[in-house]
Order: C-alpha cells, then structure tokens, then sequence
C-alpha cells in the first residue's frame, strides 16, 4: 500500500477541487465518477483513503461502502454528502466508515482527517502483511519432507488445528514439536491471539509455578509486585507445554484444574480466575511408564492425550534428510555470505547412513559447520565432524576385525583427504606401517 487516496464523487467540479487539495498535501490522488468505476480502480491501484459521496448516479453511496469494506477491510472510507442525516452518519459509521461529514464543511476538516484514516489504514495494512507473513512461515507446507511418517504426523495436525482439542506431540528431542505446534496454532480459530511456550524443564519447581500461574505481590521472598503467569499470557490463545513429563505432580494437579474447569489461581492469592486457552502438550518421555513409577498423573495423561501425534525421528525418515540438508544448506550460505552451492554424493550418503541422535537439531548443526569449515562451493565429506568416520557398515565383513580396521583406516583417509601423513597420526601407527596396510588391504 502506498497511501494513495480515491475520491469518487460525479460532481467534478467538487472532486478536482479537493483533489488539488490534497495534492498539495502530498498526496497522490486518483479519482472517479461511479461507484463501479471506483471499485474497478481498488482492483488496479493500491488505495489507502477513499473518499466517497453518498450519492453517485450507479450505486448507493452507503451500499458502495459496503462493498469496498467487504474487500479491502484494510482501507479507510470517509463518506461525503451534500445534506447529512444524523441516521446516515450512524449508518455510514456501523458499515465501516472512518468518518462522515458534509460538504462545504470538508476543505477544513478534510486534511487532518484524511491524515488519520491514512494513519490508520497504513497500520492495519501493515499488521495485515505480518500476519500473512506469520501464517506462511508457520504452515503446513513449510514442514520438509515426504516421507510416509512425516505425511501422517501433519495431516493429523492439519485435522486437530481446526478444532480446540488438547494435543500431545510424542517424539524424540530435536524432531520439531515445537515446529508442530506453531503449525497447529497459526492454523486455527485462535490464530490472532498469543501462543505462549513453556519448557517445564527451565524451571525449578517454585519458578515453574509462578511462571505459569503467575503470583501476587509479597506471595513469596522477591516478588515486590504482582507478575502475570503464561496461563493469563495465552488467555484467548494457545499454551505450549514442552516437556510436560518434567512436571512436578502438584503442578500436574493444578494444570489438571486449568484443564477441566478454565480456572486457576495465583500463587499467593486467593482469588479464583478464568482462562480460555487451548493447551499443546509436548514429551520426549514414555508417560505410560512414568504413570507406573508414580512420576505422573494418570487423570492428566488421560486429559492431555486425547489426541496424540507421533512425530518420526530422522532415522525413521532417511528419506527426507537431502531435502533438509538442502534446505540449511541454503540459510547458513546466505547467513555466512559464502557460495555453497551442493553438496557431494559421498556427503550426501554420509549424511543418510549416520545414526541421527539429536534429529533435526542435529542435523542443523551439521549444515551449520560444513558451511563454514569449506573452502569450496561443494560440500564434502572431509567436512563433517570426526565421529562420522567413526561409523561402520552393517555387513558381515566389517564386523570381522580386519574388516573393521580396513574400514577405519579407509574412512580415516576420506577425513584426512589422502593425507598419509596426517591419517598415521590420527591411526598412532608409523608411516611405514600404514603404507604396509595399504598395500595389504588394497587401499592404494
């Protein structure tokens, strides 16, 4: 939007007038004679204002009102007549209008207004842009990968992110709870309201509780004034609770009040309030087991897991992982201003035999330092940390002990990039011997 503003009006002798007004103003001006003339321009041009007579020879000026806030909700109207009704003003007003005033009395009031429903559409339109913005970096399309698991675990999400259900993300640290939950979030009804997250394990058990539930002013030795907890925070909106399996159980009571009645109360207080908040929860944990040690409440379990979405580990979607490697490929190139443009077959196939243990996470911090460690536009193997080269196949050879040190000694070679020198080093052997286990293993 470039706060432009239309004033249609078929008194042409009125529209120029004001149009040289505002021009002087600095503002660039477009102008039309009909109502339908005006919408097709909305159509062709970016308006911030438009200014509009009530009564133009095609369209009810108040019906025309309607229809541009129907489609341009961003854009501030400013109705014009030449004899104003106070029940056409309220009209005006109720339809959408920024203001309403009469002719002859808008060259002096016509500026200043036109300067704050400028203002204000400005506003809207940039809060309109974010949240587009927001609701395409937090989609569903964004999440990588094609994998089977990974289909399953978003076309759920998609399914429970249109209603209020309480969902539980199960799966192993670093495999995008998190990611999941925005997702849910940004695609529901609550959308325009907070998400709020959590990490249970951030807290000692008293801070926990006063984050949550925030606390009244003297409730405890430091609090010298009343602090909102996250529940208060995400009232309209979301809660995320990641590591929900850390939560002491007198805590767990508490949430489990939230859960069933909307209501909680403040550590030191006394009072009872209400909260609307959808609650997502997130474990890396078997709660099932955690329940038999009498580590977590079954009641709340029950409460939490209504609907659960497993979310696959790297290892269980090898597939996807050139798809995301590409992906950080991409971000930390840009981030470092440095051209690295692919990655090398033998990276590649490096990366899709390692056992993942951090997931994602893992694997971001992998792309991470290849990119900056290489010296050249494609990523090779020798840039990966040392304990990729530590790894061994799944074939009976390699499992025998000349298998395994014929392995180790070729992997310590792709690491050192044929330096002997530097790979005797790493080995604790002499030169001379390496060169004897070459020639014995047919490494040359």
């Amino acid at each position: 939007m470039n706060g432009s503003i239309l004033i249609i009006d078929d008194e042409k002798k009125h529209s120029q007038l004001l149009s040289r007004i505002l021009d002087l103003e600095g503002y660039q001006v477009l102008l039309a004679e009909t109502g339908h003339e005006g919408l097709k321009t909305l159509l062709l041009e970016e308006i911030g204002v438009v200014i509009s007579d009530i009564k133009l020879p095609d369209i009810g000026g108040l019906d025309l009102l309607k229809r541009i806030k129907e489609t341009n909700p961003y854009l501030e109207v400013i109705n014009l007549t030449a004899y104003g009704t106070i029940q056409d003003g309220v009209t005006a007003i109720k339809n959408g209008a920024f203001d309403y005033i009469v002719k002859g009395d808008d060259n002096e009031k016509i500026i200043p207004l036109v300067a704050k429903a400028m203002e204000k559409a400005l506003l809207q339109y940039k809060v309109h842009k974010l949240e587009n913005k927001i609701s395409k970096k937090y989609n569903f399309d964004s999440i990588l990968g094609r994998s089977p698991k990974l289909l399953d675990a978003i076309h759920l999400a998609r399914k429970v992110s249109e209603t209020n259900a309480t969902v539980l993300l199960l799966g192993e640290t670093g495999t995008g709870k998190e990611v999941f939950s925005q997702a849910i979030h940004y695609n529901s009804s609550r959308r325009k309201q907070n998400l709020v997250a959590l990490n249970c394990t951030a807290f000692g058990r008293d801070l926990l509780e006063s984050e949550l539930f925030g606390h009244k002013a003297g409730a405890f030795t430091g609090a010298s004034k009343d602090k909102k907890g996250l529940l208060e925070e995400a009232n309209m909106g979301t809660l995320f609770l990641d590591e929900i399996g850390e939560m002491p159980l007198d805590l767990q009571a508490k949430l489990l009040r939230v859960l069933e009645t909307g209501q909680f109360i403040k550590v030191g207080d006394t009072r009872t309030q209400e909260v609307d908040i959808r609650i997502l929860a997130a474990t890396n944990k078997n709660l099932e087991g955690q329940i038999e040690k009498g580590e977590f409440r079954m009641d709340l379990f029950y409460r939490l897991s209504g609907f659960q979405i497993h979310l696959p580990g790297l290892n269980e979607r090898k597939e996807d992982i050139q798809i995301l490697a590409e992906h950080y490929l991409k971000e930390f190139s840009v981030k470092t201003n440095k051209i690295v443009h692919s990655m090398h077959p033998d990276y590649i196939k490096s990366l899709e035999n390692h056992t993942w243990k951090g997931n994602i996470r893992e694997l971001k911090n992998v792309l991470e330092r290849s990119v900056i460690l290489t010296e050249s536009p494609i990523l090779e193997s020798k840039v990966l940390p040392f304990e990729f080269f530590m790894e061994y196949g799944n074939d009976t050879h390699s499992l025998s002990l000349e298998g395994m040190e014929k392995l180790h000694i070729r992997k310590i070679l792709d690491y050192t990039s044929g330096n002997k020198a530097e790979a005797a080093k790493i080995l604790h052997i002499g030169l001379t011997t390496l060169y004897r286990k070459l020639e014995e293993y047919k490494l040359n």
